[in-house]
């Protein structure tokens, strides 16, 4: 995959976020994680904070943080006005309404910002993309991967899913990933040859609910156990 600075679209979500869509337990947040495709996010700062371990990756970070706090600048108020428009695909429960999540997402990307550069010295934030990551295997309990995975259905092809997730397992004992709709917010249908694929190869594989739900429908998680 290529990637340029003027396609980069940052968005950050939050560690409460985080801590819904992958459903993670005290026991989990004890556990080394690695984040796929993180971009802005604060769950790595919030944890870091907390005393916890996370490692991100994702293509953004070979940019700097001038660079990064640019591209948000230019962007956000697009991203929200496209929300905006299309605001009756979204459950405004959880989020209250178009300003609130402004407001959050602004919040989680300022976080990241403050700890970016101490992060990446710490090498918590390391420039690299799916599918190939440059870990040693089963160098983590947990590998996440956060709206990329399923959700550009368009864009992935099938073969670049189950190599991405052969990856993390190669680096992880276990891969959550979320959410399971496309852009579309259809169900990927690379999902059922996924399950498929990972079943045969004898691995615990579930679709389990989760305590969130923002994009309508999107409110499941798939676990894959090796």
């Amino acid at each position: 995959m290529g990637f340029k600075y003027e396609s980069v679209v940052p968005w950050g979500r939050s560690y409460l976020e985080y801590i819904d869509m992958f459903d993670l337990t005290p026991s989990d947040l004890n556990k080394s994680i690695l984040s796929c495709g993180d971009g802005p996010a604060s769950f790595n700062s919030s944890m870091n904070q907390k005393g916890k371990t996370v490692v991100s990756i994702d293509p953004v970070y070979r940019l700097s943080r001038t660079e990064i706090e640019n591209r948000i600048d230019e962007t956000s108020k697009i991203v929200m006005a496209q929300t905006k428009k299309n605001q009756d695909k979204f459950v405004w429960s959880g989020i209250g309404s178009v300003e609130e999540l402004f407001k959050i997402r602004m919040e989680s990307m300022k976080e990241f910002l403050s700890d970016y550069e101490g992060g990446k010295h710490a090498k918590r934030y390391i420039p690299a993309e799916l599918p190939f990551l440059p870990f040693k295997s089963d160098e983590f309990d947990l590998s996440l991967s956060s709206h990329f995975l399923f959700l550009y259905t368009e864009n992935l092809s099938l073969e670049f899913h189950l190599k991405s997730i052969d990856e993390m397992l190669r680096v992880s004992k276990e891969v959550r990933i979320f959410p399971l709709l496309d852009m579309n917010a259809i169900t990927s249908p690379y999902l059922n040859p996924v399950i498929d694929r990972f079943s045969r190869k004898g691995y615990d594989v579930e679709t389990l609910r989760v305590n969130y739900e923002f994009q309508k429908g999107g409110n499941l998680m798939l676990k894959i156990i090796k």
